[in-house]
């Protein structure tokens, strides 16, 4: 009987350990392999996981097959493991990430291609000859390309190759970018960020684990400075990963590489073709693709030689990932760069509280750059008060912001007009009756949007079209659009300045990401008068022409039960404020307010982001929140309230009791009803991650398991509240 070798196989489904298969010979941990389960063929990863004690092996299968494709890194791999026992998730689920683009995993086809071979067609035309003449210089030619630059048809081509005057050979794929030259068109730095890169490059030549967090007003050249630590990695041979928050900004992100490296990155977010995503992760896997610029999943490509990540904008609420494994992508990065020894750098001009304490506190290096590249100034900050200077009836801007916008017209110069609201209107009713318009699965208004003619739901992508009469009484042309949205801005836009360029930026708006990059190009060119965005416009974009920033409702994101309300408020306003006045001119900023007196608007107005942070930190330290403790919320959700709130009561019922750790709930989710689904929360908090793992893991074993259509969800560190 031949060797046969029992091996660990992880597999990419909800399954809570990997399963013992049989090996014809010694696979390396990594290796991708096909492996039976039930009566299908599935794909699995040879995992370093310890086998059973005990093995029948006469009652293990085989495994069916060993695919080509190179093994998942190590690092990925205890990445991996990391992720699924901090977030309480399934191993598989985690793996999952990791295999998505699953046709990678076969060898990328040859292209074929036409070479002249120097014998001559029978018969001799004007369009062959052009054909041959472009081939002439003995290079291989697609046919297709061949056939364009000749300006004949491709059966021209064909004719010639069935004559033997070209012959068809096959080529290696084109890569999907070239290699990066670290000292292509190093920059001219100022004399602080020159000092911030030195110290990055620094650490990238240690080649081990450190956390670095560049902390820089708006405009002060963060990204160049980051850009110090890729090209000292990228000159040690070594990968770069660079994070961004949003979609959007990688099209700006990889035209500012590109100028610095001579080649843009290879991209990766979830717009792209399957074609495209595939070449990414084969040229990741075998080290071709050296450099990465990408959204939160991206930590997850299998990277060969990763030497450093750097996180963007870390502040932004999008690297938290809030359905199936929830994670949030800046601290799984740190996580990463501990795992395998390399340098992480956290960039923003807001940091988080978290980042900031873990600076102060040592465990982070704190690199600070407290003035914008070139002498330019911030803008200045003025309050409006809105029970002082309301806006005209029917209007949003008030007669302060209004002459301000048209004074900046006057001068040639752009305003943008901020409100992070979606659509034309939050809510609409009925005037006779008072009928809402809800969606009917979940407990939110629909919110209108009249460029598409829809009432729509954010939350879980319900749509209807606007009736002309009140459903629930049948009165006609009595709806009315309560409130504004940056679609009905720009309707008050249009009618006080009549002349101006106006444009909306918005995620939601036909045409997807490409129409909003080719749109954000099109203002920085200055190709538009009047901006009026949702937060969108907030993240790191870079508008030469822009001297005016108005907010029109500076108060809307502190109206909700959220322990970082006034943090996420205050870094909100302060990175809007400062996409004014980046090219040097002197800048204004209105923030129009209800609470003038607020300590965020109060900050904001005196310049003083110190004085806020460490009023923040304060409160947390007060009120034991994080960074100060560790939360965990539970959210059990089901297609029946009784039956989730049910379950959510005897899970707490089941709770150990253990001294330090707080539990509180069930109570209903302030969003108690999202995609059909009834939601109860509970609120775990502990004093260090450490206690808080140990007791969820005892308590999620001790608590009656989820049955039927009844499910529960675990979030370490959650972001949201609602």
């Amino acid at each position: 009987m031949p060797d046969t070798f029992p091996l660990q196989v992880l597999l990419p489904y909800a399954l809570e350990c990997s399963y013992t298969y049989l090996a014809d010979r010694p696979l390396d941990p990594g290796t991708i392999v096909v492996v039976p389960l039930g009566a299908r063929e599935v794909l699995g990863v040879v995992w370093d996981d310890e086998a059973p004690q005990k093995l029948n092996t006469a009652r293990l299968k085989p495994i069916a097959a060993v695919l080509p494709a190179l093994p998942l890194p190590r690092p990925l791999m205890r990445l991996i493991d990391f992720v699924a026992d901090y977030t309480l998730s399934p191993p598989g689920m985690v793996l999952r990430m990791a295999l998505r683009v699953t046709a990678a995993l076969a060898p990328e086809k040859p292209v074929a291609a036409v070479r002249v071979t120097g014998m001559a067609p029978d018969r001799s035309t004007a369009a062959r000859q052009r054909v041959l003449d472009l081939a002439g210089d003995g290079l291989a030619w697609s046919k297709s390309g061949l056939a364009t630059a000749a300006g004949v048809s491709a059966s021209v081509v064909d004719g010639l190759v069935k004559q033997g005057a070209l012959e068809m050979v096959l080529l290696s794929p084109r890569p999907v970018t070239r290699p990066p030259i670290p000292d292509f068109a190093p920059p001219e730095l100022s004399d602080a960020q020159a000092e911030a890169g030195a110290q990055l490059r620094a650490l990238v030549r240690d080649e081990a684990f450190s956390v670095a967090l560049i902390d820089g007003v708006t405009g002060a050249g963060k990204t160049e400075v980051f850009f110090e630590a890729a090209a000292e990695a990228l000159e040690k041979g070594r990968q770069v990963l660079i994070l961004m928050p949003e979609i959007a900004l990688t099209s700006q992100a990889l035209e500012r590489f590109a100028a610095r490296f001579g080649s843009p990155p290879a991209e990766w977010h979830s717009e792209m073709s399957p074609k495209l995503r595939e070449r990414v992760w084969r040229g990741v896997a075998d080290g071709t693709v050296r450099a990465v610029v990408g959204a939160r999943s991206a930590l997850f490509l299998p990277f060969c030689e990763l030497g450093l990540i750097v996180v963007d904008e870390e502040h932004d609420g999008a690297y938290k990932q809030e359905e199936g494994v929830i994670y949030h992508a800046r601290d799984m990065a740190v996580a990463y760069g501990h795992l395998a020894g390399f340098p992480v750098v956290l960039s923003s001009a807001t940091p988080s509280v978290e980042s900031r304490v873990n600076a102060q506190r040592g465990r982070y290096r704190h690199i600070h750059l407290d003035q914008r590249y070139s002498g330019a100034g911030l803008p200045d900050v003025d309050v409006v008060d809105l029970r002082e200077a309301p806006p005209e009836r029917g209007r949003s801007l008030s007669p302060k912001l209004v002459e301000a916008v048209r004074q900046t017209l006057a001068q040639g110069h752009q305003a943008l007009l901020f409100l992070n609201r979606r659509g034309y209107a939050p809510l609409t009713l009925c005037r006779h009756c008072g009928h809402r318009f809800t969606c009917p699965n979940c407990s939110t208004w629909l919110v209108e949007h009249r460029f598409r003619g829809v009432l729509a739901c954010h939350h879980c992508g319900h749509e209807e079209r606007r009736p002309e009469a009140c459903p629930a009484c049948g009165a006609e042309d009595s709806l009315v659009a309560c409130g504004p949205g940056v679609e009905r801005l720009q309707e008050e836009a249009l009618d006080l300045f009549p002349e101006a360029r106006s444009l909306v930026l918005s995620s939601d708006l036909a045409g997807g990401v490409q129409r909003l990059r080719l749109e954000l190009a099109a203002v920085e060119k200055g190709e538009a008068d009047i901006i009026i965005g949702t937060q969108l416009v907030a993240k790191g974009h870079n508008f030469p022409k822009l001297t005016l920033v108005g907010v029109v409702d500076a108060d809307l994101g502190l109206a909700q039960g959220d322990p970082r309300a006034a943090e996420r408020t205050f870094q909100l306003l302060t990175q809007v404020a400062g996409r004014a006045g980046r090219a040097g001119q002197s800048s204004r900023a209105f923030l129009q307010t209800w609470q003038p007196g607020h300590p965020v608007m109060t900050a904001l107005a005196g310049g003083q982001p110190e004085a806020f942070f460490e009023a923040e930190v304060e409160s947390r330290r007060r009120g034991a929140l994080p960074p100060f403790s560790r939360l965990a919320g539970i959210i059990v959700s089901g297609p029946e309230r009784a039956a989730a709130q049910e379950h959510a009561r005897a899970m707490a019922r089941a709770a150990p009791r253990e001294e330090g750790i707080e539990l509180l709930g069930p109570a209903e989710a302030p969003l108690a009803l999202i995609r059909g689904r009834y939601r109860f929360r509970l609120l775990a908090r502990a004093g260090s991650s450490n206690q808080l793992h140990r007791w969820l893991r005892a308590w999620l074993a001790a608590a009656p398991k989820a049955r039927g259509s009844v499910r529960v969800s675990v979030d370490v560190d959650p972001q949201s509240f609602l």
